[in-house]
């Protein structure tokens, strides 16, 4: 199943940015730390025109630190940008952004040239929290649900200093097939656009590779990495009493209890990509959506 996920405000979103970005001086691209190769938008990159940007990992204290150092290597070694880890909960880190702002737009200062600021990323990143940080009140609605923002923000950081918040956007079309489960595992999807049991066997695949030895610390189980995903699924629902008539483990309830665990953090702090991973993913997608778009192309003349 491939998940897809592009609400009506997406598009509005999209042209909001188009226009803002003329008068914007740095991008600040909000990534979940645990996904930040998923997270990362290339339709944002085409539409902030090579502006000078920040990524920002946030949740950096729910994903692998060791990952999280390779991802931070990853972009500051592209130009025209800097990457900094950050907690969106806690103030000092924060207040990092306008320092590093300033670095990447030094000719920008002052009430004759203030520093104007787009700050975008996916649906439920905490983009919203931040803002409530920096400012110290809650200037953004939030939420452990995707798409709370709906309308563009000004929020003024500074005299000097302007932040524009928009909604959270997705790409129009993900093309990257593992981006999808991920940024549904993440809770970047909205509910109704996949199949729990389905986003939770595509993420227990992936961490019985990876991250074993919290997989049974957390379930109390034996030799995950050799167990099928849909063997292992069974099991964790068994040991967490997600059971039905029978006797039976209700596989939706494990899914969500899996999911859940992520997300939480309960099982400790996990990243599902590596810069590696993630690079070899995208080229495989992009070589089926070109194959995609060929054939496309191809059908349109015997339809005139």
């Amino acid at each position: 199943m491939a998940i897809q996920w592009f609400p009506g405000h997406m598009h509005l979103t999209r042209k909001a940015i188009t226009e803002r970005i003329k008068d914007t001086d740095v991008v600040i691209e909000l990534l979940d730390a645990r996904l930040p190769g998923s997270s990362a938008n290339p339709m944002l990159a085409e539409l902030t025109q090579a502006k000078p940007a920040l990524k920002v990992l946030n949740k950096q204290d729910l994903a692998d630190p060791a990952r999280t150092e390779l991802w931070l290597a990853h972009y500051n070694s592209q130009p025209g940008t800097r990457a900094i880890g950050l907690d969106a909960s806690e103030t000092t880190p924060a207040k990092r952004l306008i320092a590093a702002c300033h670095e990447l737009a030094p000719h920008r200062g002052g009430m004759a040239k203030p520093m104007r600021v787009l700050i975008c990323g996916i649906p439920n990143v905490g983009k919203s929290t931040l803002i409530n940080t920096l400012t110290g009140k809650k200037a953004a609605k939030t939420g452990d649900e995707a798409g709370i923002t709906k309308l563009e923000q000004r929020i003024t950081l500074a005299s000097d200093f302007y932040l524009y918040d928009t909604p959270g956007v997705l790409w129009p079309r993900i093309i990257v097939a593992k981006s999808g489960y991920n940024l549904a595992a993440s809770g970047a999807v909205g509910r109704n656009a996949f199949n729990e049991e389905e986003v939770a066997l595509e993420l227990l695949d992936y961490l019985k590779q990876q991250y074993a030895s919290q997989l049974e610390e957390r379930y109390k189980l034996e030799n995950v990495a050799s167990m099928q995903d849909e063997v292992l699924l069974s099991a964790i629902g068994r040991k967490r009493g997600a059971l039905q008539g029978g006797n039976r483990v209700n596989l939706q309830k494990a899914a969500e209890i899996v999911i859940y665990d992520f997300r939480a953090a309960i099982l400790g702090r996990i990243t599902l990509e590596t810069p590696g991973e993630f690079g070899q993913w995208m080229a495989a997608g992009q070589l089926v959506d070109a194959e995609r778009q060929a054939k496309k192309k191809k059908r349109q003349p015997e339809k005139a």
